[in-house]
């Protein structure tokens, strides 16, 4: 994408615009008046780095324009412009400081228009880690629903998330975390004990015996199930009945709101689903795995 040219002309009304990479950028003093018929009349009048096709403007008064370019096709260092379409002037821009954002990272620029409270009619342009700048136009990232059950913490799947949002190609994502409480789960019932899949913190204190299913008790107690089904298919396994059950997995209780959301089920194994809105992957999932849903649920995200 870096070599090529870049196309103007209805550039402006792109959603999730992320010039990539973020060398396509220069950010350049001005010193004229801050209209689209000057700031053409400038760029134009330019010549221009083969790789640039994003320009941002900036004077005194601390105010921004953001441009795009349309060089000519030229293997030359420097060449002229030959399009100009302004993406932005300053009442539309959003210039924001942020030291920890990366400016090649699509979903963490989008993250931070989100946390800022940022219009998706504005351009965002942003001083990221190692003082290097970027923008996004007109943010409008997926919002994603990550529902997990805790403890354990911190929340794997929403830590797997976030690994592959840093490196993946995928339209801008902003995970948000939904927690199921496992301890909440356990005391919805008062039972003489407790049954839950594994060991787990912060079960010590419910007021009843708790015992682990992956250890497999040797006595059958009198205990309510904290799992899902195929806690239950364990249970039928070892004891030969099924006990009474609290159901913990994420896809059976999460509330189908219509929002876009990824969650896991110990049903699945080896491959990942989509369920409408729901993404859905294996307890034991993998990067890949998760890579392969966050695509899947995010398609027909716009972006550029």
């Amino acid at each position: 994408m870096g070599g090529e040219i870049l196309q103007t002309g209805g550039l402006k009304q792109q959603l999730n615009f992320v010039p990539l990479p973020y060398r396509r950028v220069s950010f350049q003093p001005y010193s004229g008046a801050m209209t689209a018929a000057d700031i053409e009349n400038h760029i134009s009048s330019r010549e221009v780095y083969r790789r640039t096709d994003i320009i941002i403007l900036h004077n005194d008064k601390q105010e921004y324009a953001v441009v795009a370019v349309q060089r000519k096709a030229s293997a030359d260092l420097f060449n002229r412009v030959d399009k100009v379409e302004v993406l932005a002037l300053p009442e539309d821009c959003i210039f924001l400081e942020s030291p920890g954002t990366d400016p090649a990272n699509r979903s963490a620029l989008a993250k931070l228009a989100v946390d800022n409270n940022v219009p998706s009619d504005k351009t965002v342009i942003v001083t990221g880690t190692f003082d290097h700048v970027n923008i996004i136009h007109r943010p409008d990232p997926l919002i994603l629903r990550v529902v997990e059950v805790v403890p354990p913490e911190p929340p794997k799947l929403y830590h797997m998330v976030e690994q592959v949002l840093g490196y993946a190609d995928l339209p801008p994502i902003v995970p948000r975390l939904e927690q199921i409480e496992l301890v909440e789960l356990c005391r919805s019932v008062t039972p003489e004990a407790y049954l839950v899949p594994c060991r787990s913190g912060g079960l010590d204190d419910l007021g009843a015996p708790v015992f682990f299913l992956d250890e497999r008790p040797e006595k059958r107690e009198n205990w309510t199930l904290v799992g899902c089904e195929r806690s239950l298919q364990f249970h039928r396994h070892y004891y030969n009945d099924e006990p009474p059950q609290v159901e913990m997995c994420p896809r059976q209780i999460v509330n189908r709101n219509g929002v876009k959301t990824i969650l896991k089920c110990c049903l699945l194994e080896f491959d990942t689903e989509q369920d409408d809105e729901l993404a859905v992957v294996p307890w034991g999932a993998d990067l890949p795995m998760v890579e392969r849903a966050l695509r899947q649920i995010s398609q027909g995200v716009e972006y550029g």
